[in-house]
């Protein structure tokens, strides 16, 4: 019998979500899984209790919440036998849509026991983990106005993340108003640019925007590869114009978007720049430096998702 630890955020997503951790554990039971059930006290104490179930040889964590509990659980299970399997109950819930998973909510209850289904016995497959200045992160980091976004909104309490959508946009909109770039000196490989640029996103996943967006259409998660974008601008038409850019797919070929494929990189400004790790604030500075873990993490990944890959599930 598989030992797996249910680690549900109870301050995560629109719906509370502990009222619905026994409907999880009973599609688990049933495909032959012995679940514990822990609650998060922090992201911090999320990564802790993910390394100590790592500790004691659990098969795999269940994340129930949003991106940025994904990460933080996924930073505690680097390099290790325990796998991560991702219940999304969070407000964005980007790496879940990432899956092709369904999204838990007032309207969709049954969401978290479908999914739950799903995993059971899904195949567990190894994929990369990107470190922002040594932090981990599973979906992107970024610099510049959406790291500025982020850290303006959160913490948020529930009742903001009914409106988290236009709350996002207009405190996008406010940010870029009243802010104009930042002079880069960038490096990624074997190449340098030097630029003006609104924002720089080093990105593991091809999903951006809350989602809404396709940045990086080529994406593997296991490759050994990143991108990295570099927007240019220093306005808020310059953001509104890279924002439907992005929705619209323009971005692809636009002269005011760079993408950057790469190993390991490093971004410089002499000014401090604010950065976000999985739609999590992180203390900022005025250097960035990405690396890659190639295959560092094991995730328990949909059947349908696996086009995401370019190697096999483990068996």
């Amino acid at each position: 019998m598989r030992k797996g630890l249910l680690l549900y955020n109870p301050a995560a997503g629109r719906v509370p979500v502990r009222p619905f951790v026994r409907g999880i554990i009973r599609p688990l039971s049933a495909a032959g899984w012995q679940i514990e059930v822990a609650e998060t006290l922090s992201g911090s104490h999320a990564t802790q209790v993910a390394r100590q179930a790592a500790a004691e040889k659990y098969d795999a964590v269940f994340a129930v919440g949003g991106d940025g509990t994904v990460g933080q659980v996924a930073g505690g299970l680097m390099n290790t036998e325990t796998a991560l399997a991702v219940l999304p109950a969070g407000t964005m819930n980007v790496w879940a849509m990432e899956l092709g998973q369904r999204i838990f909510d007032w309207w969709h209850t049954q969401a978290l026991q479908q999914n739950a289904r799903l995993l059971a016995s899904a195949p567990v497959c190894r994929v990369d983990v990107g470190m922002c200045n040594d932090r981990p992160f599973l979906l992107w980091a970024g610099i510049g106005l959406d790291a500025m976004t982020i850290h303006a909104l959160e913490p948020r309490p529930r009742f903001v993340k009914y409106v988290s959508v236009p709350h996002y946009f207009a405190t996008t909109v406010w940010n870029a108003a009243i802010w104009h770039g930042m002079d880069l000196r960038v490096w990624a490989d074997d190449q340098r640019v030097d630029g003006h640029f609104l924002l720089a996103v080093a990105t593991n996943i091809r999903r951006y925007v809350g989602g809404m967006a396709v940045l990086s259409p080529n994406a593997f998660l296991d490759d050994g590869q990143m991108d990295l974008w570099l927007m240019s601008g220093n306005n808020v038409a310059d953001a509104f114009r890279h924002f439907f850019d992005l929705l619209a797919g323009r971005h692809l070929t636009s002269d005011q978007a760079r993408c950057l494929p790469f190993h390991s990189a490093r971004i410089e400004s002499d000014t401090a720049f604010s950065t976000q790790v999985d739609g999590e604030p992180m203390l900022g500075g005025a250097q960035a430096e990405f690396k890659i873990r190639k295959q560092a993490l094991k995730v328990i990944i949909p059947p349908r998702a696996l086009e995401l890959l370019k190697n096999t599930a483990e068996k």
